[in-house]
């Protein structure tokens, strides 16, 4: 038996060492794409020997680029000069969306899914992972009486938290349509923001509660009961009120289950897009909870048709909101933003109230570039 043995294992090695041999690694050539340039070009490869056609396109070059095919049969194209910031992009090969096979770093937008790489430097620094005490993300998950579910959430918790006891603030922080609990970690950077922003002193050291917004599903899609779902950028129940009169479910878990402030001098709550609009209604519908609410590229969007009671008195619900007082209310949008007249409506309101606010206008559309750098001002005007 053990003779038997022996003779398998000889077998298999020769045909281990026959497999080897009849690669050639000295022919196999590496690719790099992307590669970041010196001068912060950037260079894409991709080896596609019979494609006719190859483009990249994504927000690095967003009218699109066709890559050029070398004598070594490599396609090639060089960017102009980028600013710090992270990218996404795409290949198209003969008209087909395909992943950079050299780039194994990839990110999940609602349903879209891309390539992404960072160029350093300025701001970007900030989305880097840099040798700073480092906070804590959690996955958790909390039953709210309100939605008669179990839902989950997303937590992170400043570098030294499991070891202390002191109580920290709390920023809720909303995602737009189309996203979920992982939207601000993995697309806003916001473990590296914090992290960046606490090591630097530029912001206290708070807890982030990022939420899953939409009312009709209990985590991102892939990892519920609901399965391997596509998902979808308009969820039915978004205009419906209940993520909104439903949030106090979340306070409740947040302040039960960790060390934290419970005043409102203490609460901050701020979201993009529909999360902008969430962070507004909110705050408006608990008056006295909250004294810092950011409004990233949004404004008052439920249709003027909704029955929800959270949508219900709001010019009334605004005054109570500001005679109550509260530290900052700021508005971020940019100016060629599709919502950017909307938001232009909702400021004229609250301008007619007298409602206060601080109002930053960039440049750029609703992208995840503004809404990062929203974060990052943000932050640190929290809790002084």
């Amino acid at each position: 038996m053990k003779k038997n043995l022996l003779i398998l294992v000889l077998l298999f090695s020769f045909i281990g060492i026959q497999a080897q041999e009849n690669v050639d690694f000295s022919k196999k050539k590496e690719i790099i794409s992307p590669e970041i340039n010196a001068d912060n070009t950037v260079t894409f490869r991709l080896d596609a020997k019979n494609a006719k056609e190859v483009k990249v396109q994504g927000d690095c070059i967003p009218e699109g680029g066709f890559l050029t095919k070398g004598e070594d049969e490599i396609w090639t194209l060089t960017t102009k000069k980028l600013n710090p910031e992270l990218y996404s992009y795409s290949f198209y090969v003969d008209g087909v969306k395909a992943f950079d096979p050299n780039n194994a770093f990839l990110i999940r937008d609602v349903s879209t899914v891309v390539n992404v790489f960072l160029v350093g430097g300025g701001k970007a620094d900030l989305y880097k992972v840099t040798d700073v005490p480092h906070g804590t993300v959690a996955k958790r998950w909390y039953h709210s009486p309100k939605l008669e579910s179990t839902r989950r959430l997303t937590v992170y918790t400043p570098a030294g938290y499991e070891n202390g006891k002191q109580k920290y603030p709390v920023l809720y922080l909303m995602h737009g349509a189309g996203g979920d609990e992982n939207a601000w970690m993995e697309l806003g950077r916001t473990a590296q923001i914090m992290d960046n922003l606490i090591a630097q002193g530029k912001a206290k050291p708070m807890i982030v509660v990022m939420t899953n917004g939409n009312a009709d599903q209990t985590a991102t899609p892939g990892e519920s009961s609901e399965g391997f779902v596509k998902p979808i950028f308009m969820r039915p129940a978004t205009f419906a009120g209940k993520t909104e009169a439903a949030f106090g479910d979340i306070i409740q878990f947040i302040e039960g289950n960790y060390r934290v402030k419970k005043e409102k001098a203490a609460r901050a709550i701020a979201g993009l897009s529909m999360g902008g609009m969430h962070s507004l209604v909110i705050s408006a519908n608990y008056p006295n909870t909250f004294d810092y609410v950011g409004v990233f590229s949004s404004a008052l969007l439920q249709p003027k048709d909704s029955q929800a009671a959270v949508y219900a008195d709001f010019t009334a619900k605004l005054k109570a909101q500001r005679d109550n007082g509260y530290k900052l209310y700021w508005i971020g949008i940019g100016n060629s933003d599709f919502l950017f007249e909307k938001s232009n409506e909702y400021r004229k309101l609250l301008d007619s109230l007298q409602f206060k606010y601080e109002y930053h206008e960039t440049s750029g559309g609703h992208t995840w570039s503004n809404w990062r750098d929203y974060l990052s001002e943000f932050a640190p005007l929290l809790f002084q």
